[in-house]
Order: C-alpha cells, then sequence, then structure tokens
C-alpha cells in the first residue's frame, strides 16, 4: 500500500473500555503512587513511569517495541532540549546575580517599592512571571521567580507553590501565544477568534489568581489587608490580557494576541509598583522564622545539603544606601535576558513564517529557512522507525482529509530559537557586565551543573512517559472517557485540557493531542442533542470547546511533571516532588472546575452566551435555528 504504516493507535485494544481505560491510566498511577506514597526521587519514579508506559503501549497497545522506545528517546531529547535548556540558564543566570552580589540589591529594591511578602508575591511570582510566561515558556518563570522569592525569604516549599498556582491563567497567550497557534493549526479555526474567546475567559482567573496566591499564604483578614494590590496587580493584567487579545475587534488588522503576555506583564508591574508609591498596607507581613528553618530542616533531614546551605545562606541587607545606579546594574542581567527573549520571539515569528513557505513550495525547502551564515536556525531530525509510521485513531482524524493523518516525529533541534538559547546569551553578556573573574564563572557552573544534576535527567524521563502515550494514543483513550458526556461536555472539555497539559507538561502539546478530538466532539454533541449549546451555531460551538481544551488546561501546567521538577530546581528543593505535587493537587483541580462550569455557563446561560464571539475569522455568525 502506498500510504501504509507500521502503527495504527486503537482507543480500545482490549475490546472493553472501562478496562481500556484502566491499562491506560496505568502508567500514570505508577509514576504517582511511587512519587507520592512511596517519596521515590522523582527521576527513579519518571524512569520507573516511563518503562510501564513503555510495556502496556508495547503489550497492549500492540505498539512495536522499538517504537515504543524510540517514542521515549524523542521525548527525552525534548525534555533535554528546549526545555532542560531553558532550566539550566535560568538557574544560572540567577546563580551569577548571587555570586556578583546583585542579588542582595534586588531583594532590597524589590523591598523598597514593598517589604510585604503578600505584595511581592503579586510583583514577582504574577506579573513578574507573565511576562516571562510569554517571552520564554518552558519553565523560565517558575526557575526563576521561584528562585527569586526564596531569595526574598519565602520559604522554598510555600516559593514553589507560589510560582505553580501564578503560572496558570498566563499559559494559553505563553511563549509568544504558541498554544493558541497550535490549536488553530490542527483544528482548522482562525487563531485570532481563539485568541477572542480565551480572553473572554482568562482575564477572570487572572482577577483570581493573585487572590488565591495571596490566601494560600496568610488568613483571610491578612488577605484583605492587601486588597487593593491584589486588585491592581490581578486587574490590570487582565485588562492588557483582554485588550491584546481582541485588540484586533477593535482596531481591524491589528492582531498582538502574540504578545499579550509580555505586554500583560510589563503593565502590570508598572501599574502596581506606581501603585506602591501610593499606597502601602496598613501591617507589615513577613513568613515567620520557623517556617524558614522548618524548610532547611526538611532539606537538612532529606540529604540536600545544597539546599540546606541555600536556605541557610539568605542574607540580610548588605548595608550600603540603594543608589538608582546600582538597583540599574542588579536587575541589568534580567533586563538583559528580556531583550534577548523578546528579539527571539521575531525569530520564532520568522520560522513560523519559513514553516508556512516550505508547505507552499514544497520543492525548494532549503530557501525557506533562516539562515546564520551556513547554518540553519533548526533542523528537523526524522525519529527512526517513527516518524509517519504511526496512523491516528479514526476517532482523532480531521474530518475531510484525502488520507488517514499521520503523526510526525522529527526532534526539532532548535538550538537559536530554543527559549534557553537567549537566557543563555544573557548569561554570557552578563557575566561580562557584572566583570566577572574566571574564578566566579567556574564557580557558577559548577554550582549549577551540581543543582541541575537530578532535575533535568527527570524532566527528560517525564517528557518521554508523555511522548510514549502520546504515540501509541494511551493518552488519547484516556480522552476518550470524558467524550461520553453529553450536554455536561462543555465543562468535561475544560478537564480534558487540564488532563492533555498534565500528561504533556504543555498547554499547545494539550492542544495538539486534543485539540483536534474536542472540534469533532463539539460537533457531534451539537448535531445530537437538541439541548446542547442552543442558540450557537455549529462554529461557535467549536470555538467554544477548543478553546475550553487550552484555558482548562493551564490549570494542569501547576501539576504536570516537567513543571514539579522546575519548582524542585529552582528553589532548591530535589526530593521533595511528593510534597509540592501535594501541595498544589487541589488548587489545580478546583480551578480547572471553574473554567468548566464558565465554559458549561458560556454554552447554555445567558448573559454568558453572549461571551462567545460572533465574528469568526472575517465574517459574522447568526445564530438560528436548525433542525438536529
Amino acid at each position: 500500500m502506498l500510504f501504509a504504516v507500521t502503527y495504527i493507535q486503537n482507543l480500545d485494544p482490549l475490546n472493553f473500555r472501562l478496562l481500556s481505560t484502566i491499562m491506560a491510566a496505568l502508567p500514570v498511577v505508577v509514576l504517582f503512587y511511587l512519587l507520592v506514597p512511596r517519596r521515590w526521587l522523582a527521576s527513579k519514579a519518571g524512569a520507573a513511569g516511563a518503562l510501564v508506559a513503555v510495556l502496556v503501549a508495547w503489550l497492549v497497545y500492540k505498539m512495536p517495541l522499538d517504537m515504543s522506545v524510540m517514542s521515549f528517546v524523542h521525548g527525552a531529547g525534548f525534555g533535554l532540549l528546549p526545555v532542560g535548556w531553558t532550566v539550566f540558564n535560568a538557574m544560572l543566570l540567577y546563580n551569577i546575580t548571587v555570586q556578583t552580589g546583585q542579588f542582595k540589591v534586588v531583594r532590597q529594591s524589590i523591598s523598597v517599592l514593598s517589604n510585604d511578602a503578600r505584595v511581592q508575591a503579586i510583583l514577582i511570582g504574577f506579573s513578574f512571571g507573565a511576562f516571562l510566561e510569554g517571552s520564554a515558556g518552558s519553565g523560565a518563570p517558575v526557575a526563576v521567580c521561584g528562585a527569586i522569592l526564596v531569595g526574598l525569604g519565602f520559604p522554598p516549599l510555600r516559593a514553589a507553590v507560589i510560582c505553580l498556582i501564578a503560572n496558570t491563567s498566563p499559559v494559553a497567550y505563553g511563549g509568544l501565544g504558541t498554544p493558541i497557534v497550535v490549536l488553530s493549526q490542527v483544528t482548522d479555526l482562525p487563531g485570532e477568534t481563539i485568541s477572542v474567546m480565551a480572553a473572554h475567559q482568562l482575564p477572570i482567573l487572572s482577577c483570581l489568581i493573585p487572590l488565591w496566591m495571596v490566601k494560600m499564604m496568610c488568613t483571610w483578614k491578612q488577605t484583605w489587608e492587601v486588597m487593593p494590590a491584589i486588585l491592581v496587580g490581578g486587574g490590570s493584567f487582565a485588562v492588557f490580557q483582554y485588550f491584546f487579545g481582541t485588540m484586533h475587534l477593535w482596531i481591524p488588522g491589528l492582531e498582538l494576541y502574540h504578545v499579550t503576555d509580555v505586554a500583560g506583564g510589563i503593565g502590570s508591574m508598572a501599574v502596581l509598583g506606581a501603585f506602591l508609591r501610593l499606597w502601602k498596607p496598613k501591617n507589615e507581613w513577613h513568613f515567620d522564622e520557623a517556617a524558614r528553618v522548618a524548610d532547611a530542616q526538611i532539606a537538612r533531614t532529606s540529604h540536600n545539603h545544597e539546599a540546606a546551605a541555600f536556605l541557610e545562606d539568605l542574607s540580610k541587607n548588605d548595608g550600603q544606601r540603594l543608589s538608582m545606579g546600582r538597583v540599574i546594574k542588579a536587575w541589568m542581567p534580567f533586563a538583559i535576558m528580556s531583550i534577548c527573549l523578546i528579539l527571539c520571539g521575531f525569530l520564532r515569528n520568522a520560522e513560523a513564517k519559513a514553516d508556512e513557505a516550505k508547505k507552499l513550495y514544497p520543492n525548494e525547502p532549503e530557501k525557506h529557512y533562516v539562515w546564520f551564515g551556513p547554518i540553519k536556525s533548526k533542523y528537523l531530525i526524522d525519529i527512526p522507525t517513527l516518524h509517519l509510521e504511526v496512523q491516528r485513531a479514526e476517532q482523532l482524524q480531521k474530518p475531510g482529509l484525502p488520507e488517514p493523518e499521520k503523526e510526525k516525529a522529527q526532534f526539532a533541534f532548535i538550538w537559536a530559537s530554543a527559549a534557553g538559547t537567549p537566557v543563555f546569551v544573557a548569561c554570557v553578556l552578563s557575566a561580562f557586565f557584572l566583570r566577572m573573574n574566571r574564578k566566579q564563572i567556574w564557580d557558577v557552573l559548577r554550582k549549577t551543573t551540581h543543582q541541575m544534576k537530578v532535575p533535568i535527567p527527570t524532566i527528560a524521563c517525564m517528557m518521554g512517559l508523555s511522548f510514549v502515550t502520546r504515540y501509541s494514543g494511551i493518552d488519547a483513550t484516556l480522552g476518550i472517557a470524558f467524550a461520553g458526556t453529553g450536554v455536561f461536555y462543555p465543562f468535561f472539555a475544560a478537564m480534558l485540557g487540564w488532563l492533555g497539559v498534565f500528561l504533556t507538561g504543555t498547554d499547545a502539546g494539550s492542544n495538539a493531542l486534543f485539540g483536534s478530538l474536542q472540534k469533532i466532539t463539539a460537533t457531534a454533541v451539537y448535531r445530537d442533542h437538541t439541548a446542547a449549546f442552543a442558540p450557537l451555531t455549529e462554529t461557535q460551538a467549536q470555538i467554544l470547546i477548543c478553546t475550553a481544551n487550552s484555558t482548562g488546561g493551564v490549570m494542569g501546567k501547576m501539576i504536570d511533571a516537567q513543571s514539579i521538577c522546575v519548582a524542585t530546581a529552582g528553589t532548591n528543593q530535589v526530593g521533595r516532588e511528593a510534597d509540592i505535587f501535594k501541595a498544589v493537587f487541589w488548587h489545580s483541580v478546583v480551578l480547572a472546575a471553574i473554567i468548566g462550569l464558565l465554559t458549561l455557563a458560556q454554552a447554555y446561560l445567558y448573559p454568558f452566551k453572549e461571551m462567545v464571539p460572533k465574528k469568526i475569522g472575517n465574517e459574522y455568525v447568526v445564530p438560528v435555528e436548525i433542525s438536529k
């Protein structure tokens, strides 16, 4: 056969849906059984979970063993580049500021705005983290902001949890809008319309998340004391998020939703910083010393001597006057990083345009790469035995294709546009700017390498597991279980996105995995249930449900293995992955359920239904009664 493949996904391999679903869940169950109750080191638990996934794919799903193994290798490679590369360099930049003494000044400059831990959490964890998510993603917000908060005196466990919760509502626009771009590609729905729908959901969460973060830190009374800062920080970001996500509706032709988080993060920091010049909380609040001592004790008893030393070495104000020149110098590494990340965003856009050009002119592919002299910015390496050898299950196929869709398996060696590369460039420039000597540079490299020796292999194992489940169809079996809920599906559409991010580690990955399924299911529910989505049109129903995959998915970001490993690395808590997972799990579930309920209301209840875009692409749709 001309289009023959080695493996065709079967989402019910045992011909018994419940049993197939149980077997599909087995790798995840094993992973978290070993990680939480058994308290295995995350790298070992990840390796064990990946092994179970390979065995389930081979023995239950009948995927050839070599393909199952190469799926793991493909995922592990993605875990190293771009994810591990980004985390390593984010920690490297932070260690440069510590080694040169500049982080003391960073901490003092934040304290000048506010020495209150609740306000610092909003300013750094939420606003600055949103900017980093929009610029880079890939764990950079959790790694950098977590390290900064610990340096400001936050107990590391709390710092990790705060940053994981904060890194939610900005995620759908993360990496210069990558999740929305991916969702548009797999569903053939206009990206600008998906952005509008997301902007009609996420700003509500952006107002809620800072409140959620602060309440998790302290009592309701203490939370109420900083309500003005919560409203200003979260509210200003929500306004920017809504404005940039929908700007093309008000100014036709001006599509800036790709920079929604970048603009929102900068705007939120500027507005909140100006507000803090005029307002201070009546009672300044800090984490008590007992919490920090307890975390240090846990680090010692878990034999994490690096973390214990890190916690016990939190220095106080150095006593020098805080001049504007010192503040600018201290923040310069982060400013350089921000500029490099934004410039990298232009490179990503150029690569995206080149990819589109290659589709239009397939006979001249070499003309449509981005070149740096004789070197391309991106190399696509076909994974042996896997690339175009997996045919997607029938339920996941896009309708109207001339032939069944096959899964691509190409390792993208994106040495230039990976988020870690501009951060590495920032590290080099910062080392020159701060006049580091050879001994300082060597000490920073040695310390960072030691810190990353467990987190990066862990990330590689976790991503390997997720790729095995993706290519074998294991994760789609779990997704199909959500699709049988009929008129309640708008709620479960968000929960399916949550599951997708939990499994794949990224909102873009969840959109690539379940985006087509969401569109297919939305169409089926719309046509088969007379009460479903009325009076929305079929296209509006598809927009709502597909967007819910992304907006619900962002709440899974705080519990996916990649994020938790990055959080432990950024806050020097390797070995406490289980503690962090337990601390954020129910926050993740409840927030995802809130998105699900909002989606359900937008599907059925007035005036929420009015929030579903009526302009799809360049055309307006008029809801009409149809025979279903």
